[in-house]
């Protein structure tokens, strides 16, 4: 990550006294008065969607075969990242299916998808949006004021505002681990090995091998709303992705307490 960019845990703990006001005026450039896209125009954020020339494409693979809902990759996501209660960078959703007396329930561990074409930096209109080392999709804390349009334009409700710092926060690849060598702080903690996250550019990667694997075995391996046309960097193996698709949160949701509600379970 580079040294320009504050992570979130360092912006609040600077901020713990009193918090920058931003003024939407400062805002250099504004959405299209003619429509009512929320994305801005190419020029505002064409150099923030690409990423590094590293040679690195970070990736993500689930197996949903082999999760079984221990929700311990929330948990050490939420204790990395100082995630407050009632809010996720990460969310595993379960939905049960099949009919009495064969039912069975089914698991989707869900987080940014980190797209090539990410509608998040499209509208971001203070430019706090942009593409990092691997194109990781990251927030820059010493721009984002908070105006919530990435949450708008997200099809997987993977952002949401933090209530303090009042700023846009989402999974950014744990990249002040990645960066030391470490993988994110959920991959290491499941339990299941349902997890991957690496260099889809390099053949001999971890993640590499597990997908080849996986389509070997189970067929081709999907991914979450691709008419969206994000390009999404995630790919799943078994039933899940498309079982539990349509309690995924869509644009202007984020991941809620309510997935886990005993009253959602007569679905």
């Amino acid at each position: 990550m580079s040294d320009k960019n504050t992570s979130r845990r360092d912006f609040l703990n600077k901020s713990s006294t009193a918090l920058p006001i931003v003024s939407l005026s400062s805002v250099e450039a504004e959405p299209d008065s003619a429509s009512d896209d929320k994305f801005q125009s190419e020029e505002h954020w064409r150099e923030r969607m690409k990423a590094p020339d590293d040679g690195k494409k970070l990736g993500w693979f689930v197996d949903t075969r082999r999760c079984f809902g221990c929700h311990g990759c929330e948990v050490s996501c939420k204790a990395e990242n100082d995630v407050p209660l009632g809010h996720y960078i990460r969310q595993t959703i379960y939905k049960d299916v099949g009919e009495y007396p064969k039912v069975a329930r089914v698991f989707l561990p869900m987080s940014c998808q980190h797209c090539e074409d990410a509608p998040c930096i499209k509208a971001c209109p203070c430019g706090a949006l942009h593409k990092e080392s691997g194109g990781t999709v990251a927030v820059d804390y010493n721009v984002c004021s908070g105006h919530g349009t990435c949450v708008d334009v997200c099809p997987y409700g993977a952002i949401y505002l933090d209530p303090v710092a009042r700023q846009a926060v989402k999974c950014h690849n744990c990249y002040h681990r990645t960066e030391n060598g470490m993988e994110p702080a959920c991959v290491p903690t499941c339990p299941s090995e349902a997890l991957y996250f690496g260099d889809l550019n390099d053949p001999q990667s971890k993640i590499n091998q597990a997908m080849d694997e996986a389509e070997a075995d189970d067929g081709e391996l999907k991914q979450l709303r691709p008419e969206k046309e994000t390009r999404p960097r995630m790919w799943f193996a078994g039933p899940a992705s498309v079982e539990v698709e349509e309690d995924v949160p869509r644009e202007g949701e984020s991941y809620s307490p309510d997935a886990y509600s005993i009253y959602n379970w007569k679905k």
